[in-house]
């Protein structure tokens, strides 16, 4: 939400409710218009399922990422026969601060060095973030 994107929080136990000022839903399909990502914070084995769910959105999302620890390569293939994009095992704050640079505030070393200026952004607490047009 800090870097300007829209987060959709999908719940079952708190739909209804709000989450840092967003509707929770139940689930996928009561999210109101598309959704580019589902992001899946379960373990391996739920994965699956909510893969499914996801695909059978309307439009279709156009990645399914799995986070930190969770691979189910059964559901990644059936999405990618779809044409969605899967990533597992892998953190989206942690990659966004790889590309933007701003993984070393993050209290991460990379050991990647860059001679790419970093972009300032926002007042009060100094961030690094991407350039994106219109923000």
């Amino acid at each position: 939400l800090d870097r300007g994107y829209d987060v959709i929080p999908v719940n079952p136990g708190l739909a209804g409710q709000t989450l840092l000022g967003k509707t929770v839903y139940g689930s996928l399909k009561d999210v109101p218009g598309p959704i580019d990502m589902v992001e899946i914070f379960r373990n391996s084995e739920a994965a699956g399922p909510l893969t499914d769910e996801a695909l059978a959105l309307e439009p279709l999302p156009k990645v399914i990422w799995m986070q930190l620890s969770v691979r189910n390569d059964e559901a990644a293939a059936r999405a990618e026969a779809k044409g969605v994009t899967v990533i597992m095992n892998r953190c989206p704050k942690i990659e966004y601060g790889r590309l933007s640079g701003e993984i070393g505030w993050q209290g991460i070393n990379s050991r990647i060095l860059s001679s790419k200026k970093p972009v300032l952004a926002g007042k009060g607490f100094q961030k690094l973030t991407i350039h994106r047009p219109g923000t």
